[in-house]
């Protein structure tokens, strides 16, 4: 009887060791989906000065207010061009913006929440409005990956490389360079003068050549997709497009298909940025496209940072 009872003992001691092992086990895995995708981390905050806010927008209405021509599908003034075009191809609306800018500087990029970090995201619109865009797309969504050159405005904020990674390197006349991170590290990108670097791809085009095979896709997305894209025509001459998808009304593209589309209006350079329920344009204060993720509803995704031409 006492050998039983023993045993039981023994029984119940290593089944509370396993259920206690399986809690851990359950819990770890949690706070690692957790930590992934959910929880908040800021880890540095853009720097501000008002008076040189202040003083910054006093001298762009200077500049401003001499000439400025609005429409629905336009946008001119001293420095910046911007012609909105929407085609059809493949079954699929894709917007197009035609930008001309005096200076690079007029090509910048954004964090959401004004923040570098893990998990902070906001709307495409929300991030373009906070830093007066005219036109924004969403960018390379830096903080769905823990590796990746984050280079934006000339700061540098992760310079953990990813291997086999293609990045788009914005330099400052504004010129651009495909570039493999593991060939260069971000410091030396930035010793050189780099002052964006985009990293999700793949390079589209290179030489006015398309550079992505029929069957080649970013990771496991669709073969048709919304897409979101930057390429450049000649010196300070841009597109910046994106697709609809994933409706009965637009299929999507291939990243082949668009690589296509975009050598057609001339572009020499075009790198892919993030795409699906990310891909957003904004123009003038309004979301000009119709970005989804299943399809089923039409509203747009937040991301970590947007690509926008503005002051």
């Amino acid at each position: 009887m006492q050998e039983r009872i023993n045993s039981m003992r023994l029984f119940q001691k290593k089944f509370a060791w396993a259920i206690l092992y399986g809690l851990l086990l359950v819990s770890f895995t949690l706070y690692a989906a957790l930590d992934t995708f959910v929880i908040t981390r800021v880890c540095s905050v853009l720097p501000t000065d008002e008076t040189l806010e202040t003083a910054t927008e006093q001298s762009n209405v200077l500049q401003l207010t001499e000439s400025v021509f609005v429409t629905e599908n336009s946008y001119s003034d001293t420095n910046i061009s911007i012609t909105i075009t929407e085609y059809r191809e493949y079954d699929t609306t894709i917007y197009v913006a035609d930008v001309c800018v005096s200076s690079a500087e007029y090509l910048q990029t954004a964090f959401a929440q004004n923040s570098f970090g893990q998990n902070i995201t906001e709307k495409t619109s929300v991030i373009a409005e906070s830093n007066n865009a005219i036109l924004a797309i969403n960018g390379d969504y830096y903080g769905s990956q823990r590796t990746g050159y984050v280079l934006k405005n000339g700061v540098l904020f992760r310079e953990s490389a990813s291997e086999d990674q293609e990045d788009l390197v914005i330099w400052p006349d504004g010129s651009f360079e495909i570039i493999t991170e593991g060939d260069i590290s971000v410091s030396q990108l930035l010793e050189n003068g780099a002052i964006q670097v985009l990293s999700f791809g793949p390079a589209l085009v290179m030489n006015g050549s398309v550079s992505v095979s029929e069957s080649e896709e970013v990771g496991k997305a669709k073969a048709s997709n919304p897409r979101t894209a930057i390429g450049i025509v000649d010196d300070l001459h841009y597109l910046l497009v994106v697709s609809d998808g994933r409706t009965d009304e637009s299929e999507g593209l291939t990243l082949y298909q668009l690589a296509e589309f975009m050598q057609s209006l001339g572009a020499d350079i075009v790198y892919n940025l993030d795409g699906g329920g990310s891909s957003t344009m904004y123009f003038n204060g309004e979301v000009i496209n119709n970005p989804t993720t299943n399809g089923n509803s039409i509203k747009e995704r937040s991301v970590s940072d947007i690509v926008y031409i503005g002051y």
